[in-house]
């Protein structure tokens, strides 16, 4: 019988949520580095690590960062490419901040001798 730790206890039950911006009233640019991103490939399962970017410019709302990195940590066991894990966060991100602007960017460790990194914005790229 297996019993989770409570750090995978915690990640496993993690969820997205905000709090309300304490300067809605002024544009503002909140950059958030996730340095240790980790899923794995859907043809090799092998992991794959990258660099999560998030820039965004907040409206009503602002995202609590524990539970964005528990979020962002739930795709360690989790098969996807790194377009689809990287416009997963953008979209989850952006349904649930509305944001006035919002970059998210998977910069993934070069794997094979290829590199590669994803940006999904707003604004378009």
């Amino acid at each position: 019988m297996s019993t989770l730790k409570y750090g995978e206890k915690a990640i496993a039950e993690a969820q997205l949520e905000t709090w309300p911006n304490p300067c809605p009233e002024r544009n503002y640019t909140i950059e958030i580095t996730f340095p240790e991103f980790t899923c794995l490939c859907p043809r090799s399962g092998y992991p794959d690590f990258a660099v999560i970017r998030i820039k965004y410019i907040p409206d009503k709302y602002i995202i609590e960062l524990k539970s964005l990195k528990l979020y962002l940590n739930k795709y360690r066991s989790v098969y996807l490419s790194h377009e689809e894990a990287t416009n997963k966060i953008y979209a989850e991100l952006y349904a649930l901040l509305k944001p006035r602007f919002l970059e998210v960017i998977g910069d993934f460790n070069p794997r094979g001798n290829v590199k590669t990194i994803i940006k999904v914005s707003s604004e378009g790229n």
